[in-house]
């Protein structure tokens, strides 16, 4: 990815995959963090930009609100945009996770060279204009404190730490539109382990599990701009 550097290059073959947009938002943040402790579980919930469908659709929510408005009604084709949020429009498996679903699954095992990562996600179209957002849930091997995280992420290329608990300020799809880097907030622990201190016992190993909020404009940072520091890496 963008400021991570490609692995796995033999030189041998032709193609070089260029993850989907979520993906890339996703990893920009948990890469660095996976890094210092493996991640052996990753649960992601995203709610994605309209442009990531297309400029048709980006145009729906603008008119769709309109007619919401004025007409009280609506004449969305598939599901109203306007006021809304919905699952995201892809074919769904006979499993019950849609295709890009599984896009986040299949394309962190295999940027990780790890087949053996865990890794669900669920994902949501919003009535944003540009950028995704998304809540990761990571499961660490290790323990990971908030402040070794948070230096950590401060520390990655291309993150940008927005975590301002005093005055609930953390990233927005709005900061990050049309920007290269992606934002990274609202980093603790998952309290919902034994003792209310994210951990817990599995299998001798003690695992913790961290929460962090990330934005990034899928567009310009998931997909046109990846695509060009691809090449660049490449030369």
């Amino acid at each position: 990815m963008a400021h991570i550097k490609l692995q796995g290059r033999s030189g041998k073959g032709a193609l070089i995959a260029n993850p989907n947009c979520s993906t890339i938002v996703c990893l920009m943040a948990a890469t660095p963090l996976h890094r210092h402790a493996k991640v052996v579980r990753m649960v992601v919930s995203t709610y994605q930009a309209a442009s990531g469908a297309g400029t048709a659709v980006m145009e729906e929510p603008m008119q769709q609100t309109h007619e919401v408005f004025f007409f009280n009604a609506s004449k969305s084709h598939f599901v109203q945009y306007a006021l809304n949020l919905f699952s995201h429009n892809a074919a769904v498996f006979s499993n019950g996770y849609n295709e890009e679903e599984m896009k986040l699954v299949k394309e962190t095992r295999k940027f990780w060279n790890d087949m053996d990562v865990k890794v669900t996600a669920t994902c949501i179209r919003v009535p944003v204009m540009h950028a995704h957002a998304e809540n990761v849930n990571l499961q660490i091997e290790k323990p990971l404190g908030e402040d070794t995280a948070r230096r950590i992420l401060e520390g990655a290329a291309g993150v940008v730490v927005v975590d301002d608990r005093e005055s609930n300020h953390f990233p927005t799809p709005l900061d990050v539109s049309n920007k290269d880097d992606v934002a990274v907030g609202r980093i603790h622990q998952d309290l919902s382990q034994d003792g209310n201190l994210g951990f817990t016992k599995i299998e001798y190993h003690v695992l913790i599990k961290l929460d962090i909020f990330v934005c990034g404009d899928q567009i310009r940072k998931g997909a046109a701009r990846k695509a060009i520091q691809i090449a660049e890496n490449l030369s």
